[in-house]
């Protein structure tokens, strides 16, 4: 959250109430940027075929999440998952910072009240709520907020660059956008209880090991952005039905118990059967052909 820088249901009705028909579109979309919406604090663009890209663009406050930050981020996001044509998302700041943390001149002065009755940083969640796959690119500074808005994403790739933390402690504060929660479930309660204690901050190599990341990629400028891209392009060339089917099940295993996230995942890989991505790759599988997805 701060930073001194910076349902599901297990019925098989609510899983066949989770897809919805996806037509690809005739023309690839192949414009660097959007034009649809313009934002003050982020930049969207569309670098690759089927994936849209979000840059965090504070840079002189090292991409410090501030209240007007989330809220273009969110209509961003929001954005990006009604576009039919994009079917995977990346999510990045500069080399210097992924995002510092939370903007700390903008809740110095708050009050219990304040926060209270506005639900400070309740918003931030929304980014969890998005169902294609957003694929964080971090390098740099990923502190506070920024390391918690990393945690949120699917998909971690890190620079060798990387710096992450949750130094709330520092300042009379605990994380409060998910850190406690979502870091205990990636690294465990004693790594987590540790490093929200001591306000320590870990390395990219660090949080490699210990499986809070994918991977972390080779050393250079604009690299990860790069790599994350690539993955997108993968994850996009696949049946979004599928991918997102795919998405729901892993995120279930984190409030399922295992035979519940069993159940889950079962009703999720039958309700498949119904769409016309499977008959098609199944078919494509058996003639030894590559597959023409409907998003259906």
């Amino acid at each position: 959250m701060l930073s001194t820088l910076r349902p599901v249901s297990s019925s098989t009705a609510a899983c066949l109430r989770s897809f919805r028909a996806y037509r690809h579109a005739s023309t690839p979309i192949r414009v660097r940027f959007m034009t649809t919406t313009q934002y003050q604090f982020i930049l969207t663009s569309r670098p690759a075929d089927g994936v849209g890209q979000i840059t965090l663009n504070r840079p002189k406050a090292l991409n410090a999440l501030s209240t007007p930050l989330f809220t273009e981020l969110n209509a961003a996001l929001k954005e990006f998952d009604e576009d039919e044509s994009v079917r995977a998302l990346v999510l990045t700041g500069s080399d210097r910072a992924f995002a510092a943390g939370a903007d700390i001149k903008e809740m110095k002065d708050k009050q219990f009240s304040d926060v209270f009755k506005g639900k400070f940083l309740e918003s931030w969640s929304l980014l969890s709520t998005i169902r294609k796959p957003i694929i964080a690119a971090v390098s740099g500074y990923a502190l506070g907020g920024g390391c918690e808005l990393a945690l949120m994403c699917d998909i971690i790739l890190a620079s060798p660059t990387a710096v992450f933390g949750q130094p709330e402690i520092n300042i009379g504060v605990i994380p409060g956008g998910g850190g406690t929660q979502r870091l205990a479930h990636a690294i465990g309660k004693s790594r987590t209880m540790e490093l929200t204690l001591t306000g320590r901050n870990w390395t990219a190599k660090e949080a490699e090991q210990w499986g809070m990341v994918s991977r972390v990629v080779a050393e250079g400028e604009g690299e990860v952005v790069k790599e994350a891209v690539q993955v997108a392009s993968v994850i996009a060339s696949k049946s979004a039905i599928a991918v997102q089917a795919g998405k729901e099940a892993v995120n279930a295993a984190y409030e399922h118990t295992l035979n519940e996230g069993l159940r889950y995942e079962r009703r999720l890989f039958h309700s498949l059967f119904a769409t016309h991505d499977q008959k098609e790759g199944m078919s494509a599988f058996a003639e030894k052909r590559k597959p023409t997805w409907t998003h259906s």
